[in-house]
């Protein structure tokens, strides 16, 4: 045998690795000598090495890889069977023994350490894994004979027609819940749970299909052996009930997570299970395109189709190159994703749907275009849609001719660069034209409704000025319909509001604006009208607000405010936008670019254009808006608009009403209102997500209510944990230093509350920035941010940072007692108090870290203030408690003069915690000999 096929020296190799810890490589080295050694004994020997290695991996991480090395260890075991060659060999049953126990196999691992008992009854180990396999197993029967129990029982109970409804509703909730922990989850599949489940389902009764599906939602998270057929899944999601469609929507998230690998968490062994998911992943996309398109489906199953692929197909990071997601949606289904754009629901024969099926879906239209990489993309996307509009054109059906033109609307109002090309195609702008001039009311409806899109973007408005005005206005003039002549309306706002709040640069005569917001209040407020129609005076005031007259004269109608804000709670959510438009420019939330004088004056000489203010848009006309909608409820509004479905409430609506909360916030006075009327609680989610500028706006909105209010009341219960990131995040040189500073105080105020936020504060990292702060020239930022951190030094990680050596942090703490500035004092000398009282070695480093030290601590100990002043001698006291020649050199010096006046001085309420300090001090000093006692 050659010296490469040495399974001896294989085996010793794989041993030095071992030991030097290279478990990869000793695997490598005894895998090699088990294939080149023939003699069994030796075989079994180093079969057990190896075992050995892969339980050492498993110990260091338990990933699939490990696991599935762990079931070839046993299989080895098994059909090699090294234990049968040497059934005295103890190492190797006891290694089997733990791979067993990690496996969940309790019992046969129970079996093998029994064994390793018997050969070796006084080996402590053995015995102790003996005694905790036991009571594992005991505990383990106990739990599933009862789990076991208690599923059955729900089942017979929700499967009896003698049981009442209050216990079959009790048992139902049960049975979520349970289904909710994996064990428990595991008992039901183990119960034949999933057929039972079914025939809930097959009831028919919304009760128990409702049940049977959140009962699913807990199995099938992360366990793919248990997911239900997508078949059965559509046809529980086409029912026309909004309960339960949400419901089995949320069951297909988690089974589109089990496949996907959406699901992060961690689920042991279950892991080894994880084929190849790629088929059933398409499978699912494909029932979902089907479901969009038929007729079969709900309005409300329509919507939830939509959402899940609106949540699932596009890319959530564009570094991610993969978008085959997106092409393999827009092949299969961007012609069913058009047909729904297109719905004239006036017409017969036409999908159902609910109020917000078309936004949703131009809302998947427009991520699925953003999803595109390239250019061939692109145009693929875009001569997709075109085709699909041409084919619907017919000069002898006006049916297809306005599917075509609403079809166009939805395009518009998702990728508006497509339908903008889309509708500069031959014949499609003389289709609007043509009518616009029909008899039919549903025919003039979806023209207007399309001439209204395409002039969404003002660049392109002069077009629509020259060429559309005079027919919208015609239509508004001669109709009697009030639908159409509200939407003709619209349109002359939209194109009215072309100058943004420009001044200088309105298109109508003087006063014709504010007629036109006059005639939407007084559709919005008129309750005989439909949700639908009063919903276009929402989008016409979102135009005309521009103008500071119309805002502030429709701030003066609480009426209207009223009006719409209760739109804004209807369930129909397309009103979201213009609601959020309408209030971003009621309070001058946008943003403004900044006006420099000198550049002013320049364009003025070149007969340049200059931008002008309104008179009413400057900041008391502004204040007096925010007062009024304040009174009229808005903050209530705002709170359940957030709610809305993230399909309905996209990033830019989430911007504008993150803009508006900031704006409300303003004045003090105001916060108190706003968290009474839950706009603490709804800010939260607009500073978790949406675009980056609107997550900054809702984190300094939060920053301003945490930093005057009780955060408890303002973020109860466990929301008030996720407050702190948001604040953490205008911890940044990019943000400006009033977010900086309001930032400080908000996490000041948490900071005092309990130990539990102080750590979560310190997990997103927002120490080294506070400790910058702390160095920061800025008087007010650097107040704040030495107040967080002597709320922050309770912490026993800030206390070790203190600690270590060859930082200047302690000595900052004591240059800032050395400040003029007493709120930075008062804050400075409030951490060395509790630093030096925590931790004895920072009282005497404290005369390591500057030569000013005692002169900065006798003037903390004769201040006038008495917070600071009882600081100081708390700091002195703990110096005296720390360290006997630190204490001396205190009392040797002028120290002891000032702690004996204090002392002496006659007990009063203002100064007694002072005075209370100084005798304490004294009283230190005499039991350490330091000093005799007082002669009276």
């Amino acid at each position: 045998m050659g010296e490469i096929a040495d399974p001896v020296q294989f085996k010793e190799e794989g041993n030095k690795h071992f030991q030097a810890g290279e478990i990869d490589k000793a695997i490598e080295c005894y895998t090699k000598a088990i294939k080149s050694c023939k003699d069994k004994k030796a075989l079994a020997v180093i079969y057990r090495n190896r075992s050995a290695c892969f339980l050492k991996k498993v110990r260091i991480i338990y990933t699939l890889q490990a696991y599935i090395k762990l079931i070839i260890f046993l299989h080895e075991f098994n059909s090699m069977s090294s234990i049968d060659v040497d059934a005295a060999d103890i190492k190797a049953l006891y290694r089997r023994c733990q791979a067993l126990e990690k496996l969940g196999k309790l019992d046969m691992a129970f079996k093998d350490v029994q064994r390793c008992a018997t050969l070796e009854p006084k080996n402590k180990t053995f015995l102790e894994t003996l005694r905790r396999l036991g009571a594992d197993i005991q505990q383990k029967l106990k739990t599933t004979f009862s789990t076991d129990s208690r599923v059955q029982n729900m089942f017979d109970i929700l499967f009896s027609d003698e049981s009442d409804k209050e216990k079959q509703e009790k048992a139902a909730n049960n049975l979520i819940v349970l289904a909710r922990e994996d064990a428990g989850a595991e008992r039901i599949f183990q119960n034949n749970g999933v057929p039972l489940l079914v025939q809930l389902i097959d009831t028919g009764k919304p009760e128990m299909i409702l049940a049977a599906i959140r009962t699913l939602s807990g199995m099938c998270t992360g366990h793919r052996a248990r997911v239900l057929g997508i078949s059965k899944l559509c046809s529980i999601m086409a029912v026309d009930n909004e309960e339960i469609v949400l419901a089995t929507a949320n069951l297909f998230q988690c089974v589109y997570d089990s496949l996907s690998g959406g699901d992060k968490r961690n689920y042991g062994k279950e892991e080894a299970l994880v084929l190849d998911s790629s088929k059933d992943l398409k499978d699912i996309l494909l029932a979902l395109l089907e479901m969009i398109a038929s007729k079969k489906v709900s309005g409300h199953g329509r919507d939830q189709a939509l959402n899940l692929l609106t949540k699932n197909v596009p890319r959530k990071d564009k570094k991610n190159t993969d978008n085959s997601k997106g092409l393999f949606t827009i092949d299969h289904g961007l012609k069913k994703i058009l047909k729904v754009c297109g719905q004239v629901p006036d017409l017969p024969d036409q999908l159902p749907l609910t109020e917000n099926t078309q936004l949703i879906a131009s809302v998947l239209l427009n991520k699925l275009y953003d999803d595109m990489r390239c250019d061939p993309e692109r145009d693929h996307f875009r001569d997709t849609c075109d085709e699909y509009i041409k084919s619907k054109f017919d000069p002898n059906d006006m049916d297809r001719n306005i599917h075509a033109i609403n079809t166009l609307s939805g395009i518009l109002q998702g990728p508006f660069d497509v339908g903008n090309v889309l509708a500069g195609r031959q014949g499609v702008m003389e289709m609007m034209v043509a009518l616009c001039g029909s008899e039919r009311e549903v025919d003039q409806l979806v023209a207007v409704e399309a001439l209204i899109h395409a002039s969404t973007k003002t660049s392109k408005a002069s077009f629509f000025i020259s060429n559309g005005v005079t027919l919208l206005k015609d239509m508004y003039k001669k109709t009697k319909n009030e639908k159409i002549k509200i939407r003709a309306l619209v349109g002359l706002c939209k194109l009215g509001s072309a100058g943004g709040d420009d001044y200088s640069m309105r298109q109508f005569a003087e006063g014709s604006t504010e007629k036109l917001a006059k005639q939407c209040r007084k559709w919005l407020c008129n309750p005989t009208l439909d949700v639908r129609t009063r919903k276009w005076a929402v989008e016409g005031l979102a135009y005309l607000t521009n103008d500071a007259d119309v805002k502030d004269d429709f701030v003066e109608d609480e009426a209207a405010l009223r009006a719409m804000f209760e739109l804004a709670k209807s369930k129909d959510k397309t009103i979201l936008y213009a609601v959020a438009c309408t209030l971003v420019n009621c309070t001058n939330s946008y943003d403004k670019k900044e006006i420099i004088p000198e550049m002013v004056q320049l364009a003025k000489f070149s007969k340049q254009h200059v931008p002008e203010q309104h008179p009413k848009d400057k900041k008391d006309f502004i204040e007096r808006r925010v007062k009024r909608l304040l009174k009229a409820g808005v903050t209530s509004a705002l709170a359940v608009m957030v709610k809305a479905d993230n399909s309905i409430l996209t990033d830019q609506t989430k911007e504008m009403l993150a803009r508006v909360f900031l704006a409300l916030a303003e004045d003090i006075k105001d916060r108190g209102t706003i968290v009474a009327q839950g706009g603490g609680r709804a800010l939260l989610p607009l500073a978790l997500e949406g675009t980056d500028k609107g997550k900054i706006k809702a984190s300094h909105a939060l920053a301003k209510i945490a930093a005057v209010s009780n955060p408890e009341i303002a973020f109860p219960a466990e929301r008030i944990y996720e407050v702190v990131r948001p604040l953490v995040s205008l911890l940044n040189t990019e943000r400006d230093g009033l977010e900086n500073f309001e930032a400080l105080l908000g996490l000041t105020n948490l900071a005092a509350l309990n130990d539990k936020l102080r750590v979560k504060i310190l997990k997103e990292k927002a120490l080294p920035e506070i400790e910058n702060y702390m160095f920061e020239e800025h008087d007010q930022i650097r107040q704040a941010a030495t107040e967080c951190m002597c709320n922050l030094v309770c912490c026993k990680e800030v206390q070790d940072r203190y600690l270590e050596d060859g930082n200047d942090k302690l000595k900052l703490l004591v240059l800032l007692c050395g400040e003029d500035d007493v709120q930075l004092q008062r804050a400075a000398a409030g951490a060395l108090a509790m630093l030096t009282a925590a931790q004895k070695k920072l009282a005497v480093k404290i005369t390591k870290v500057t030569g000013q030290w005692l002169e900065i601590i006798q003037r903390l100990c004769i201040h006038d203030n008495p917070e600071i002043q009882h600081r100081g001698l708390v700091t002195v006291f703990n110096m005296l408690d720390a360290d006997e020649q630190l204490a001396k050199k205190l009392i040797e010096c002028e120290l002891l003069e000032i702690l004996t006046y204090v002392a002496k001085l006659e007990d009063n309420p203002k100064k007694q915690d002072a005075i209370n300090a100084a005798r304490a001090c004294l009283s230190r000093a005499m039991d350490t000999g330091l000093i005799k006692p007082f002669s009276n």
